[in-house]
Formats: C-alpha cells, sequence, structure tokens
C-alpha cells in the first residue's frame, strides 16, 4: 500500500513476508555511561529499530547522493555506520543532532567511507543548536581505525587547541574512543543492543573488511559495506528484516572500452550478483546504497539486471529515506519518492 502525504513523505508498509516490489561477535562490551536524546523520535517497541541511508553515494561527488553512511536507531542508541562525504549535513536534515551519535561504525578504510569523520568530530563538540557532544566520539572499526583516529587528532590539534582556549570547550570532546578489532564477531553490546561484524570480501590488500548486523527486540538490520558476492554475509543476514547492499553497474560495452573497470567490479556486488544474495537470504526487504552507476547505467538497470534471480521485496535507496521496523516496514522517503 502506498500513501503519499501532500509536503511530506511517501509511506510504503511491508509486511512480514509480504511480497511488495518496487524500483528503483563477545570482544569487549561498550557501555555507554549516558543515553543522549536524539530530535528524531525514538521507535517504539512496536517499531523497534529505525533506520535512515544518511548518503547513498560513492567516491564520485554528486549533489543528490552523499557519501556511505547510515544511522540506526534501537532503543536509546543512536549508532552510526561509515562516515562518508556530506555525513554532517545529512545527519542534520534527517533531524538529529550530532551530539545524539552514541558509536561509529567503520566499515573499512577507504577514504569515502571515512571522509566525513573530522567533520562529525569537530562540529559536534562545538556550542550549536544542532548539538554539543561533551565526551569522546566512540569509533569502531577494523585494524587501522585507531591508528586513523589518531592521525586526524593530530592533523586538527591545532584547531582544537584555538578553539578550546577562546571558547572554553574541552579538548577531549574533540578525541576519538577508537576501538580496532582484527577479525568479525560482537563489537558492541549494549542496552539490548548487539552490533556483530561480519568480516566480507572486498580485495586481497582490504582486511579485515566488515559488514555489520544490528540487532534488537527480535529486529534485524545488515549492512553489506563494500563487499563481493560472499557467502558469510548471507548466512549473517538469512532472514534479517533488512538487508541494505551495495551495488556496481557496468555496462559490457563499457567493460570492453576499459578493461581496467574489470578490477573495480571484481572487488564489488554487480545487481545480478546481489539478486543472488537476496534469494538466498531472504529479508523482508532488499535496499541499495552506495550505488555506483559506471558507463552510463541506470537505477533501472539495477534493477532490471537483479530481477533476472530476485523476485522478493527491493527498493533502490535514496539519501534520507527512512525504515521503520516493527510488524511492518514503513518507508519515509525523504527527498521525494522512489520510481514506480
Amino acid at each position: 500500500m502506498v500513501r503519499r502525504k501532500a509536503n511530506k513523505s511517501l509511506v510504503k508498509r511491508v509486511p512480514a513476508r509480504s511480497a511488495c516490489h518496487a524500483r528503483g561477535q563477545v570482544w569487549v562490551a561498550i557501555l555507554l555511561a549516558f543515553a543522549y536524546p536524539s530530535a528524531a523520535a525514538p521507535p517504539t517497541r512496536s517499531e523497534a529499530i529505525r533506520v535512515t541511508l544518511l548518503g547513498t553515494g560513492t567516491p564520485t561527488p554528486e549533489s543528490d547522493r552523499a557519501g556511505p553512511a547510515t544511522v540506526v536507531v534501537a532503543g536509546d542508541k543512536v549508532l552510526m555506520f561509515d562516515a562518508g562525504r556530506g555525513t554532517v549535513v545529512r545527519l542534520v536534515e534527517a533531524g538529529f543532532r550530532l551530539s545524539d551519535v552514541d558509536a561509529l561504525f567503520i566499515t573499512h578504510l577507504h577514504s569515502d567511507h571515512v571522509v566525513g569523520l573530522p567533520d562529525l568530530l569537530l562540529s559536534g563538540r562545538l556550542p550549536a543548536d544542532y548539538g554539543m557532544r561533551r565526551r569522546p566520539l566512540t569509533l569502531i572499526g577494523p585494524t587501522g581505525t585507531a591508528r586513523m583516529a589518531r592521525g586526524l587528532e593530530q592533523a586538527f590539534s591545532r584547531d582544537v587547541e584555538m578553539r578550546s582556549a577562546g571558547q572554553q570547550l574541552d579538548p577531549e570532546w574533540a578525541s576519538f574512543a577508537a576501538v580496532d578489532f582484527p577479525n568479525g564477531g560482537v563489537v558492541f553490546d549494549a542496552g539490548g543492543v548487539r552490533v556483530t561484524a561480519i568480516d566480507v570480501e572486498h580485495g586481497a590488500e582490504i582486511k579485515p573488511n566488515f559488514a555489520y548486523r544490528v540487532d534488537y527486540e527480535g529486529r534485524s538490520v545488515v549492512i553489506s559495506g563494500d563487499t563481493t558476492f560472499d557467502k558469510r554475509l548471507i548466512a549473517a543476514a538469512r532472514g534479517v528484516d533488512l538487508l541494505i547492499h551495495e551495488v556496481v553497474s557496468i555496462p559490457a560495452l563499457y567493460l570492453e572500452k576499459f578493461p581496467g573497470m574489470r578490477r573495480v567490479l571484481a572487488k564489488h556486488t554487480s545487481p545480478e550478483q546481489a539478486g543472488h544474495v537476496f534469494k538466498e537470504a531472504k529479508p523482508r526487504l532488499a535496499v541499495y546504497y552506495h550505488l555506483a552507476l559506471i558507463g552510463g547505467t541506470s537505477t533501472d538497470d539495477v534493477v532490471s539486471e537483479t530481477r533476472r534471480v530476485y523476485s522478493g521485496p527491493l527498493l533502490v535507496g535514496q539519501d534520507l529515506m527512512t525504515f521503520e521496523i516493527g510488524e511492518t516496514i514503513s518507508i519515509h522517503d525523504r527527498l521525494g519518492p522512489p520510481r514506480d
């Protein structure tokens, strides 16, 4: 069922296991002492998890698709996954304060997934209407995450010194509480919310490389990060409520003309491969994000190729699209409705 609300959002309701169709591990428990209220109202028990796609783009600068970033609100926790270009702007546009983020999880250390980190770190500790974080920013990711965090702190140390002195701000508020994980497993367990990292393939030189699964109150979400077709992701995502997956689409003629692009495709998932992932995992709803449309391909092409093997619930994600997951899945599109 689709209902349009004037000047507001498109709302779809996806019942459990419906056949709707549209285009387009424990290593450590991080206990958070304070729960900061979110400008976006927390979900009710019947809508246990709320997911917002902040950015659905790639390294390519696009005005309508910010870099990859996703927010998951579960109970009183606001969790963010990756921080690509434009993350801070999209976070505020989605109705959050920058201080709302309880923990940020990194899939891997490619620049397009982390370039928004210093903006969130530094802007989030300033006194402003969009929130003032009075604690270090919790950062969780694969091996190398803590080293990157130290480098960013050093790079902006003079800014922190000047603003701390001039505005009487605690410099600790402009620091990371960073944790590295060399393997997959449970990386966060607090407030009834569990986050599990799944090691997936994204090239021999990119290890570890994580997808993430969030579980709360019997509801579940998997975010693929960058990955090839990987059985480990399918196993982790089987039967989840929401599976958010990357996709790279490159026409055959373009690959013939630019054979080097095959190296790109080999580290990602094609639409048809993603279709096989969805077919085997059987999520209540499959959603594309981190869309790399190369060589003139379109979202229509992506859906068409996916439909060769998968006929279940599918959407092409857009920036600021929000999913409320309960007995039904409600989809609110903040930047305009998805194509029919």
